[in-house]
């Protein structure tokens, strides 16, 4: 099922796609698309949902993250070797951890300021992975069964606050909508392997990464199953597996987002981000 949340900024409705793309109304079964009603057995009673009979939404609102309030926002760093190289990093033994502010959550659609004082403002497509089911200390086999669903996410950084100014990369990592995500939430029964689909992004309708997550360095069943020996990891929680090779860090001379830009970005199955970087 392909999962969405539409209308207003902070008034948001679920609602499901039909087989047509049609946007469905859900908020009679659901109040939210959230950790407490994913908590409550979400993926079990959406099985019995025949998406073609609920009520139709008229005309094309916005649509919003397609998850709200996670409550905790885990991000891999360098999990592919050519983002590794170009980043002049070695590849790293083990997955690079590190977090990301629910705050920073923003739509697939909605406009993204640059941060006061950025000079470095970067891309990043990557996956996300929404967990369903609480895990701690999981098995890589069992891993994947803790997985709701799937959802495409845009990592934004700006790269002299996470590598400048001292610490850890959370400062470049967590201004206000720093991390688009959607359109759509997928739910894992639809994406079968996760290692499998193609990711791309493009800057003012230039192709500036093109990749496919079988590319990983470490692949999502070993993230979930890495991730839950150092936190419990919740219903509702969001991993972003890393991105591939083609961010501005990486170029020559280095390409920054000054605000302006145009960003496009997608991943099979899970739908297309589309905003423009405001100054």
């Amino acid at each position: 099922m392909r999962l969405v949340r539409y209308g207003l900024e902070g008034h948001e409705r679920p609602g499901a796609l039909d087989a047509q793309g049609g946007l469905r109304d859900l908020s009679g079964l659901l109040a939210d698309i959230d950790p407490q009603v994913l908590a409550r057995g979400l993926p079990a009673s959406l099985g019995a949902v025949d998406v073609e009979r609920l009520p139709q939404v008229e005309g094309r609102p916005r649509l919003g993250a397609p998850l709200a309030r996670p409550g905790k926002i885990v991000a891999i760093g360098l999990n592919y070797s050519d983002h590794a190289a170009e980043a002049g990093l070695p590849e790293p033994a083990e997955p690079v951890i590190f977090m990301k502010a629910s705050s920073t959550l923003s739509g697939p659609y909605d406009d993204v300021p640059r941060p006061a004082g950025a000079e470095k403002m970067d891309w990043e497509v990557e996956l996300g992975i929404v967990i369903g089911a609480t895990c701690r200390s999981v098995s890589e086999d069992d891993a994947l069964g803790h997985v709701f669903g799937y959802v495409a996410v845009n990592d934004l950084s700006d790269r002299a606050f996470q590598l400048e100014r001292g610490g850890q990369w959370d400062k470049g990592k967590n201004f206000d909508r720093a991390c688009p995500i959607g359109p759509w939430l997928v739910t894992a029964d639809e994406i079968g392997d996760p290692q499998t689909l193609d990711i791309w992004l493009s800057v003012d309708g230039q192709r500036v990464q093109d990749s496919n997550t079988g590319r990983m360095i470490f692949g999502c069943r070993h993230l979930v199953s890495y991730v839950s020996r150092f936190m419990t990891l919740l219903p509702g929680d969001l991993i972003t597996t890393g991105t591939p090779a083609g961010v501005g860090l990486g170029m020559q001379p280095p390409r920054y987002l000054r605000g302006g830009e145009v960003l496009e970005l997608g991943i099979s199955r899970l739908g297309s981000q589309k905003y423009a970087i405001t100054r």
